[in-house]
Order: structure tokens, then C-alpha cells, then sequence
């Protein structure tokens, strides 16, 4: 698909020819979804959390279908941050789209190897530090929900590589902006939020939780008016970019994310309902520009009014 050049842009130093990316979790590593979307109509491609080791992730059940979204309690399962570099970067190649790759640790040190073994491998276009997992027992939403330890985290992995370095912060936290702030201190090039809520589920029929993990993250529509609320105070506080997560389903949402201040944003949930959901998304935002006149993407960038 062709996108006109309304919709290119920059974020962190990465070129990006719509800003519509996929949320990490929701996409796998691309090739789950290639026989769906040709991934290079894609703004960038998030890649599914990595961490350092193999991780095996929480027991079964691990997913649970909300009245407006779903609950996932995955617990971060993937291969390590080898087996990314040796099989599924060699393969994401092939497609003109950049890849950000998600990197997760148990310790500070951890998130820093893993940067530093992502340092100059071909194909990587940058780093989101997944400092917010609210369905991990160690790290994840522990270093994303303390100020010193957000701080290091960042700072660390900062220190660590020369690609752009994107934390994606937690929702669970009481004021998100001071989290923003701090991560710009620490070097950040951009950051993205919000990652999931913390929820359960419980079945009336059997009275036990849904979940084996008991809770698990909350994504979809019904996160959608807390994600708004915090991309566009983070906004209005940071001279980065920021990347709007919550509840995206149409170019509408993705309308109001910019609104709102969003640089760019990314599309989760949505993805599992319509595997094409994002390259819509992108063609949607291209068809609101010319129904509204506007020559670039970025002229509606933060200009919501009050009523």
C-alpha cells in the first residue's frame, strides 16, 4: 500500500512512513502476521518483550476475554534476546519497516546486557524498555512503578547501546508525568504509553479466577479513556516524542490520540480482532487528513480544545 507523504515522520531518530506501529505482545515477531499484512505497510513493528534468557512464562490460563477488552497474564514467554538475533531478525530483513525491538529484565543489569547485545545488529532501529509489565513476579511493573528504579533502568540501558531508547511506562502509578520526566533525564529519545492495567477475572459457574496467574493485564477499548487522559498530560510535560497505547480500534481513536498529543501510536488489541487492523488504522488517518484539509500529520498534533 502507498501512503501519501502526509503521514511520514520521525520518532527518537527513527523514519517511519505512516505512524501507525504494532504493540508488542500483540504482533509476535511479524511472522505470525505476514500471511495477513504485508508488514512493510507498517509504520514500525514492536517486537514481542525479549528478554536476556529464555523466559517460560506463566501457566495456563493465561487469557481471559473482558465485557470491552481482554486480560492476558503471558508472563513475558520468549526465546532470549539469541535466538531474536540469530532466526527472527534475519528473517524481519526482508521487509522495508523498522523494528523496535521490546527488552525486558529480571535486574537492572539484565535490561542493559540485552541492550548491549542489540547494539549494532543489523535490523534493530531502537529499544522500548518494557519497565511495565503488571503480569511478571520480578521485575517488569516493579521497576516501572518506582521513581529510582525507572531512573536506572533507563539510565542503564542508555549507557548500554547508541540506538534510541523508548521506555514504555505503566498506567499503575498515581502520577504518570513524573515517571515521563524522569525517563527524559535518563536519556530517553522518546517514550510510549500506557501498558496494561491490572485487573483479574473471576467465573461466576466454577467461583474461581479466570486466570491461573489470578491477575493479568488489561488492554483493549475499555482502557482507551485512561490512556487518552495520560498520553495528553505527559504530553503537554515532555519535549519528546510520545507514542499513544490504549484501546486504538479505528483511525478515530488514533484521531483523538493525536489530538491529544501523540506522535505516533501504536495498535494492540485491535490486531487479534482484524490482523490488517493497523494498515487500516494508517489508510484511515491518510483519508482524515484530506477530509479535513490538513497537509501533514503533524499539524493536528496536541490541538485539542477545551469545550
Amino acid at each position: 500500500m502507498v501512503f501519501s507523504p502526509k503521514l511520514v515522520g520521525e520518532i527518537a531518530g527513527i523514519r517511519m512512513k505512516n505512524p501507525v506501529m504494532v504493540a508488542s505482545g500483540t504482533f509476535g515477531f511479524g511472522k505470525e502476521y505476514s500471511d495477513f499484512v504485508n508488514l512493510s505497510d507498517l509504520g514500525a513493528i514492536v517486537t514481542k518483550g525479549t528478554s536476556l534468557d529464555p523466559w517460560p512464562g506463566n501457566p495456563p490460563e493465561r487469557i481471559a476475554e473482558t465485557a470491552a477488552g481482554m486480560l492476558n497474564a503471558i508472563g513475558l514467554q520468549n526465546d532470549g534476546v539469541d535466538s531474536l538475533i540469530k532466526e527472527k531478525l534475519p528473517w524481519l530483513a526482508e521487509f522495508d519497516v523498522p523494528v523496535i525491538v521490546n527488552i525486558i529484565g529480571k535486574t537492572v543489569d539484565e535490561y542493559a546486557e540485552v541492550a548491549r547485545r542489540l547494539d549494532g545488529v543489523q535490523g534493530v532501529a531502537g529499544l522500548e524498555v518494557n519497565i511495565s509489565c503488571p503480569n511478571i513476579k520480578h521485575g517488569g511493573i516493579a521497576f516501572g512503578t518506582d521513581p529510582k528504579m525507572t531512573e536506572q533502568v533507563v539510565r542503564a540501558v542508555r549507557s548500554a547501546t547508541r540506538l534510541p531508547v523508548i521506555p514504555k511506562l505503566s498506567p499503575n502509578v498515581t502520577d504518570i508525568v513524573l515517571f515521563a520526566r524522569i525517563c527524559v533525564d535518563a536519556g530517553a529519545g522518546a517514550v510510549s504509553l500506557i501498558n496494561t492495567l491490572v485487573g483479574t477475572a473471576i467465573d461466576a459457574e466454577t467461583r474461581r479466577f479466570r486466570l491461573a496467574n489470578i491477575t493479568g493485564g488489561l488492554s483493549g477499548p475499555a482502557i482507551k479513556p485512561i490512556a487518552l487522559r495520560m498520553v495528553w498530560q505527559v504530553a503537554q510535560a515532555v519535549d519528546i516524542p510520545v507514542i499513544g497505547i490504549g484501546g486504538i480500534m479505528s483511525a478515530e481513536d488514533a484521531v483523538e490520540f493525536f489530538l491529544a498529543g501523540a506522535d505516533a501510536i501504536q495498535v494492540g488489541t485491535a490486531s487479534f480482532v482484524n490482523p490488517t487492523a493497523a494498515v487500516e488504522i494508517a489508510k484511515g488517518l491518510d483519508e482524515y487528513l484530506a477530509r479535513h484539509g490538513f497537509g501533514h500529520i503533524g499539524e493536528i498534533v496536541g490541538t485539542v480544545q477545551a469545550s
